[in-house]
């Protein structure tokens, strides 16, 4: 191993091994009870399967598209767990981890990727802000939100932090580098949270950075720090601190995820096609939801009947998200033009009659044919 990789291999943070034993960080400690590392376990368990099942929705064509989380698990549970109700979120397109901590539940998710919404949810009664398919985007409007709450002087022990969620692809653009600028300079209270799975669609690591993503941040003047995405308590103890870090009037902080991306891309792409099996296999051997499970049967902390109820109650949602998919309403056709504008528009009032009489004219021909 060379100086530089033994170097990023010191940097990670890392609580819980691949293997389920406990390795305490000085910088980072963590008290879970039972109880809060059994309850880990279970949205582990169950977020796997609702994407599980949105995947084969998928194929089944039920969904137009899926962007799957697996492998990615450990990262979006331990973080989004870290939030306080009163924290926002900005997130990308892959985040139903984060949005399961949140309170979303399989229909507002499956709605987005059926396409019979024109958003997917109300994003102040969850706080949680609607996915940003535009690469990076996010990280400017999550910046904008936080310099807000820092003018509204919202900060505080009980006050709001600003989170958002990016993969490393996002790093490569420039409304990310722009974020963590202003960021910077207006010391907001922020994190940008990177979740980097290795590969920004087909393009690896490699061809996007030639420093480690957790770096850049001291260029921009705040700390940057990578941690073990496959290690929910690492993920869950470092998003806290960075969060209390914010609320404080700290400024922002980055967090690289070190994740994998199990899947594919979204539904729409071949990863056999750029990567090799053997890569992913190596991956297989981290996973996050094994590792907490050794944990748990290690520390006796959950029985074999433990176990069997949260493999049930995944049987029962995955059975419940499919029966909630198929039984969303399709949209009226001209219900693609409410909620466009807060008040009434000329030009969107014309554009809504015209495809008003185009669709009344297929009605009427109709009519001549019988």
């Amino acid at each position: 191993m060379s100086d530089s990789a033994a170097h990023e291999e010191q940097e990670l943070i890392q609580l819980l091994t691949p293997d389920g034993e406990s390795v305490p960080h000085p910088d980072y400690p963590l008290d879970l009870t039972a109880e809060e590392v059994r309850g880990l376990y279970r949205d582990l368990v169950l977020v796997r399967r609702l994407d599980a099942e949105a995947v084969a929705l998928q194929r089944q064509g039920e969904l137009g598209l899926w962007a799957s989380l697996l492998g990615q698990e450990a990262a979006q549970i331990g973080s989004g767990r870290a939030l306080r109700r009163q924290d926002v979120v900005f997130p990308s397109y892959r985040d139903h981890g984060v949005a399961w901590c949140r309170g979303l539940g399989s229909k507002e998710l499956l709605g987005l990727f059926r396409g019979v919404t024109n958003g997917g949810w109300d994003p102040a009664e969850y706080n949680f802000y609607l996915y940003t398919i535009v690469i990076g985007s996010q990280t400017l409007h999550a910046t904008g939100y936080a310099m807000g709450v820092q003018r509204d002087g919202a900060l505080g022990e009980d006050g709001i932090a600003v989170i958002t969620y990016f993969g490393d692809g996002a790093t490569s653009q420039g409304d990310t580098n722009e974020a963590f600028n202003y960021a910077a300079v207006n010391n907001a209270p922020i994190v940008f949270f990177c979740q980097n799975n290795q590969w920004a669609i087909s393009e690896p690591s490699e061809r996007q950075s030639r420093a480690p993503i957790y770096q850049r941040a001291a260029g921009f003047g705040f700390p940057g720090l990578r941690v073990d995405g496959n290690d929910v308590f690492a993920c869950l103890a470092v998003t806290r601190e960075a969060l209390r870090h914010a609320r404080e009037g700290q400024g922002p902080t980055l967090i690289e995820a070190f994740t994998y991306r199990m899947g594919a891309h979204t539904t729409s792409d071949d990863p056999t096609r750029y990567r090799l099996s053997a890569e992913a296999e190596e991956w297989q051997r981290k996973d996050p939801i094994s590792r907490v499970r050794a944990y748990l049967v290690r520390e006796g902390m959950a029985d074999d009947g433990f176990f069997a109820a949260v493999d049930a109650e995944a049987e029962e949602l995955g059975a419940r998200v499919r029966t909630d998919c198929r039984a969303l309403p399709d949209p009226a056709p001209l219900d693609i033009f409410r909620e466009v504008y807060a008040e009434p528009h000329s030009h969107l009032d014309r554009q809504r009659a015209e495809f008003a009489d185009y669709l009344a004219s297929f009605e009427g021909a109709e009519g001549a044919a019988r």
